[in-house]
């Protein structure tokens, strides 16, 4: 049952033995038609309006190291994200932030560039972070042990979020769902109503774990500077 029920995850397509269910990461470009990008619409003024709430909150928390497109950087993992997590709302669409391979492979190497750049370039700020001010002298090999820990399980700990998140959501509709053939016909409505706030909290969710993922690496990255 178990094996059953998490095989939703599964590429399932296969074209010469190659997986095409990745492709779907992409999809969110089919999204934005050609005249998105130049005809101002409501869509387009929404949408501004988010990225510029983005790209302030972003500005803001980099602080001093802030430069001209740094916030870009972020703004688009935050867009990326969002596009993917909604895509998997939708039936029949390959969800593939429910996927360590996936949500790792992002938050792997933007926390390594930060490491690499910090430690290059402002290695003692590095070596005063591992010990917070006012730190007793006995205490200061058990903060280096645990800052390091933190640091290193920090892509780790941001995958792993986003990944349980989805899945979490998708196995309660998926199980939801499979109880239609089960259940009396006057609990259906019922059901069907617990569907439809369900998938709004997913929808909630998609956004929530799209700006999660977003504003922890810009504080992961104006930590190194």
């Amino acid at each position: 049952m178990m094996s059953n029920l998490f095989s939703i995850f599964d590429p399932s397509t296969n074209i010469l033995n190659l997986s095409i269910n990745w492709l779907s990461t992409f999809l969110g470009l089919l999204f934005l038609p050609y005249s998105f990008w130049f005809i101002p619409n409501r869509h387009f003024i929404i949408w501004k309006f988010i990225l510029m709430k983005l790209h302030n909150e972003f500005k803001t928390l980099l602080k001093n190291n802030y430069f001209q497109g740094s916030t870009f950087i972020f703004i688009s993992l935050f867009s990326f994200v969002l596009f993917n997590n909604f895509l998997g709302l939708f039936p029949y669409i390959f969800t593939s932030t429910s996927h360590l391979s996936l949500s790792l492979s992002i938050s792997l190497p933007l926390w390594l560039s930060f490491m690499l750049y910090g430690w290059i370039n402002n290695y003692q700020h590095m070596f005063i972070h591992m010990i917070p001010q006012g730190t007793p002298t006995i205490l200061m090999p058990f903060m280096v042990l645990i800052e390091t820990i933190s640091n290193v399980i920090r892509p780790g700990t941001l995958a792993v979020r986003l990944t349980a998140n989805m899945i979490a959501g998708h196995l309660l509709m998926t199980l939801l769902s499979n109880m239609g053939s089960i259940i009396p016909s006057y609990l259906i409505m019922f059901l069907i109503f617990t569907q439809i706030l369900l998938l709004i909290l997913e929808s909630a969710v998609a956004v929530i774990q799209s700006y999660v993922i977003a504003i922890l690496s810009t504080l992961y990255s104006s930590e190194v500077n």
